[in-house]
């Protein structure tokens, strides 16, 4: 009987101490997960929008369009990755702890001088019963937040919801590092790095520049189902030419993307000097529509120098330093507006001489500064 009573008392102790536990826990995570915390957002698909803003005064405005693609400050469209990784975060997201009492007044002082103001709109209902009658929808802004700067281990980051007067540390389960770059104000992180996007029915021509190889340049017209005319520009002679070669080139052009936005890169001076100067390259592809989109490129030095500087110069082994970078060049595109980075890797399939394409005369796959005829 006495063992009985000693397994009931131990047992009743045990109860008692997971009883506190759970008690303490539930009132913990309700502390943390009010109001004041709600940073995630579990329906991205009913995001309609969002904005960002720094004290630097960037703004970006993202907008869901119609067909699903997203709009940048009403007028660029906005990179699609970019736009998941945020959307992805938004759900993902989730409390660490309150900041600390001791550098909670700091923090919250941080926040008010050097953070990124973020601002969600949703559709939601005007009417939820129990979360199973929903009518009458409209688009609400349903959060406002201030995304700080990492903490010292950067394990989480600082953010505080508009109107609280308490900060947290959030971070993302099973994600090493700070999520505050992924809060960037600046437009320009968040356009899209699309220059040519068409598909070999929607082309009408392209035509193809070399600047220092003039008896290169040449103009492709589409005249009809998978037939073409191939006009070499310098005599305005149509020339035979390999059918297969003409429709990979024109194929190409579905996607090519620039690797950087260098508008706010580099100071405007230097962007004029180089924009000023003779072009290698003038690719102008014109759609059926009448839309003409084209890009004009320009030599890129290793280093940000001229090329006197650079004269007289060795690399490890001695030899003469080459200051001119084989691996990228400069661009400029969208009417003269946007001056951006490209990779030969990218556009060395489109920049091969009217050569490559006529019957008859092989040459080897590369830009116009690699290629050689092959007898």
């Amino acid at each position: 009987m006495k063992k009985n009573n000693k397994i009931t008392i131990i047992i009743a102790a045990i109860l008692v101490v997971i009883a506190g536990i759970l008690i303490w826990n539930n009132r913990y995570l309700s502390t943390i997960q009010g109001k004041d915390a709600d940073f995630t957002v579990w329906d991205t698909a009913s995001i309609t929008k969002f904005y960002l803003a720094d004290r630097f005064e960037n703004e970006s405005l993202l907008e869901r369009q119609n067909d699903g693609s997203w709009l940048l400050n009403k007028t660029y469209k906005a990179h699609s990755k970019q736009v998941q990784y945020f959307l992805s975060t938004l759900y993902k997201v989730r409390i660490k702890m309150p900041v600390s009492r001791a550098s909670h007044d700091n923090i919250v002082k941080q926040l008010a001088v050097n953070s990124t103001k973020v601002e969600i709109y949703q559709t939601v209902p005007r009417i939820n019963l129990f979360n199973r009658v929903k009518l009458f929808y409209h688009e609400k802004r349903t959060k406002v937040f201030y995304v700080g700067d990492a903490t010292k281990d950067s394990s989480g980051t600082f953010m505080l919801k508009e109107g609280s007067d308490k900060a947290y540390i959030v971070y993302i389960p099973a994600f090493r590092g700070f999520i505050s770059t992924r809060f960037t104000a600046k437009p320009d992180d968040w356009r899209d790095h699309t220059i040519f996007q068409a598909t070999l029915a929607d082309i009408k021509s392209v035509e193809i520049e070399f600047n220092r190889e003039p008896q290169s340049s040449f103009r492709v017209e589409n005249t009809g189902r998978h037939e073409y005319k191939l006009t070499r520009l310098a005599d305005g002679i149509s020339l035979p030419y390999d059918t297969l070669k003409v429709i990979n080139l024109l194929s190409s052009f579905s996607d090519l993307r620039f690797e950087s936005l260098m508008n706010n890169l580099m100071a405007q001076q230097r962007i004029d000097s180089i924009s000023q100067s003779p072009f290698l390259h003038r690719i102008t592809l014109t759609k059926n529509d009448g839309t003409v989109t084209q890009v004009t490129t320009f030599e890129k030095l290793v280093v940000n120098t001229s090329i006197q500087e650079i004269e007289g110069l060795v690399d490890d082994h001695g030899n003469p330093l080459d200051p001119i970078d084989h691996d990228r060049i400069y661009g400029l595109t969208n009417d003269g507006k946007d001056f951006v980075l490209l990779q030969y890797y990218i556009f060395d399939k489109v920049l091969r001489p009217i050569e490559y394409y006529e019957a008859g005369h092989p040459i080897r796959p590369g830009g116009i500064q690699f290629y050689e005829i092959l007898d």
